[in-house]
């Protein structure tokens, strides 16, 4: 079911768009604390649709005068999100289709960067490229001692080309390195707070969304001009993004081609 635009101030709004490859949900309570969730039932992967929900949904929301502050987060209890999807990736055969794929994870990223309200990370679990990525876009992650990232795309014959610039940013060449080039091994929770990809790590769900709710009611009562003077601030210097992005989704479009990338990316799926 598509949903119209998030115009206006819509007290207790929540719509959700369904396809058969999963869903993305938006609510905004009376406090002007939208949350958006997404999910798959493939460990929440990302096909391009549900990108291109997302992106589309932060936008939305950023321009809603009642939404104060967002949280993003994946639906369940196991894993933030797997990044792309295999079976979308392996069934890409041209460098348009390829392009377009990863542009969808381009236009996340931007999205969560252009707009105008501070985005609250949700990460309950283990998140993989893409959704190291997206940890890495928001203003302020929280997560579980269970969210240990790891950045796999070498591993399948491509590379971290668009989710780099965000997780560089986020915890430095040095760190983002490690996972890159690293690409089969998981770095831990701590290992991700120690690079400042989060905030605070919590022994559970229960006190990850404990503290999740503490910030967002605070932020809520902040100046909205003010914090978004001060997202624009901590923000700058990226906007090239826009086109570098969308230049690295034409270099990962290009390898998900190649022999290399389809044999490594089925065998990743008959394991």
């Amino acid at each position: 079911m598509e949903t119209p635009p998030l115009w206006g101030g819509w007290e207790g709004l929540k719509m959700t768009t369904i396809t058969e490859q999963g869903s993305v949900e938006i609510s905004v309570n009376e406090k002007g604390i939208a949350t958006i969730e997404f999910f798959h039932p493939m460990s929440n992967s990302l096909p391009g649709k549900i990108l291109n929900k997302l992106a589309e949904t932060i936008t939305e929301a950023g321009k809603n005068n009642a939404i104060k502050v967002i949280v993003l987060k994946s639906k369940g209890d196991k894993a933030f999100c797997a990044g792309a999807s295999f079976d979308e990736l392996i069934s890409i055969n041209d460098l348009e289709t390829g392009t377009k794929f990863f542009s969808g994870f381009a236009n996340v990223i931007n999205a969560a960067r252009k707009c105008p309200k501070f985005i609250i990370g949700r990460v309950q679990g283990k998140a993989v490229g893409g959704g190291v990525g997206m940890a890495s876009a928001v203003d302020f992650c929280y997560a579980t001692k269970n969210a240990a990232v790891k950045l796999s795309e070498l591993a399948v014959g491509i590379g971290p080309f668009v989710v780099g610039p965000a997780v560089e940013r986020k915890i430095g060449t040095s760190a983002m390195s490690m996972l890159a080039i690293n690409a089969t091994e998981w770095y831990s929770a701590e290992w991700a707070k120690e690079k400042t990809l989060y905030a605070e790590i919590f022994d559970s769900v229960e006190d990850l969304d404990k503290a999740v709710e503490e910030l967002a009611n605070k932020l809520a009562k902040s100046n909205p001009e003010a914090m978004s003077m001060m997202k624009k601030a901590f923000w700058q210097g990226t906007d090239h993004w826009d086109t570098l992005l969308i230049e690295r989704a034409g270099m990962s479009g290009k390898l998900v081609l190649s022999d290399f990338t389809r044999n490594a990316i089925n065998a990743f799926k008959g394991k």
